[in-house]
């Protein structure tokens, strides 16, 4: 056997360890996500509930009705949004890069603001139109790059900047004619994110879109790997670079969108959870992504954890993340000087 299959060995038996390690770690968080809250559940009776076991009513009504539904949409959100993060930061070879760099954040956000001013503003149909929003803003960065006379990365990135940019225009000017006692409070809010509407029909009504998104990456996996390296060696290699882009694209905002439709927007976790798993690996594969996405959920189950326990009313899930990922931003930055 030669070194170099050892090499190759050790490395697969240390990423082996890491996801391990990192799981483990997850569902403890996990377990303690449900249990800890202003009616705390212990760690027996959630295994009594698993089990199938006789509990206090209220206990498994909590359980059932709020604690669960919300902790497993804590979870797909750091998965999702730590998976897509990963996923753009490779095909745009930008370490930097996340949802807001296709505009999907401010199309979704837009959407929101659109509902809450001019429709019902029932969660419904906020979460309907922030998922059309992220998807239309990608899909009109998409059309904008095509009229360009160079289809690149480039082109693409200045699209969604330019979209994220008008879209922030015409929240500023829903913000500037709203409402300033409830509907201004609602679309700042809704910005800020929150776990706390989370129920069993929510969850359930963005799963679909969730799994068609996390499923076309992970089929793609392949075809993300050769994306980061140049368009030419791509090509070379015999992918259509071009259309496998734009399918991943739609994919990984499938997920971003699915997600912050019921959850309002979301910082920093499709930051952290891809540099993390990064710096663990020293690659930048898929299975870097696929560990950071359960670093990713591990953080944002901390931070849940954090905003709900902190202070009698629960503080928006963007106001931690942002106070956990601006240091390590300013971090990243200081390394890539």
């Amino acid at each position: 056997m030669s070194s170099r299959d050892i090499n190759k060995g050790d490395s697969k038996n240390k990423f082996y360890l890491q996801v391990t390690i990192a799981t483990i770690v997850m569902l403890v968080v996990f377990i303690l996500s449900i249990g800890i809250g202003r009616y705390t559940i212990s760690v027996r009776e959630i295994l009594d509930i698993f089990m199938g076991r006789e509990v206090k009513s209220m206990t498994k009504r909590v359980f059932l009705t709020l604690r669960l539904p919300r902790t497993i949409m804590v979870l797909i959100a750091g998965i999702g949004l730590s998976v897509s993060g990963s996923v753009y930061q490779t095909i745009f070879k930008n370490p930097l890069a996340t949802p807001d760099i296709i505009g999907v954040s401010s199309g979704a956000n837009l959407g929101a603001a659109i509902a809450i001013l001019f429709f019902t503003g029932s969660n419904l149909t906020i979460a309907a139109f922030a998922f059309f929003g992220g998807l239309g803003a990608v899909f009109l960065a998409l059309g904008l790059t095509k009229i360009s006379r160079t289809e690149d990365i480039t082109s693409f990135v200045l699209s969604g900047i330019v979209i994220g940019s008008i879209s922030q225009g015409v929240i500023m000017f829903l913000k500037y004619i709203a409402d300033p006692e409830r509907q201004l409070a609602a679309i700042e809010y809704w910005s800020m994110g929150s776990f706390a509407g989370i129920t069993s029909e929510k969850l359930f009504s963005i799963l679909p879109y969730f799994f068609i998104g996390i499923i076309g990456l992970f089929l793609l996996k392949w075809q993300i790997n050769i994306l980061s390296l140049s368009d030419e060696e791509g090509k070379s290699l015999g992918v259509r670079v071009s259309l496998i882009r734009v399918i991943v694209i739609i994919c990984a905002t499938l997920v971003v969108a699915s997600i912050v439709s019921v959850t309002g927007l979301i910082s920093f976790i499709g930051l952290i959870g891809p540099h993390i798993a990064r710096m663990l690996t020293k690659k930048n594969d898929f299975n870097t992504t696929f560990l950071s996405g359960i670093i990713g959920a591990s953080i944002l189950l901390v931070a849940d954890i954090l905003a709900r326990s902190m202070a009698s009313s629960e503080i928006p899930i963007s106001i931690l993340t942002t106070f956990i990922g601006a240091p390590f931003l300013a971090y990243l930055m200081s390394r890539l000087n």
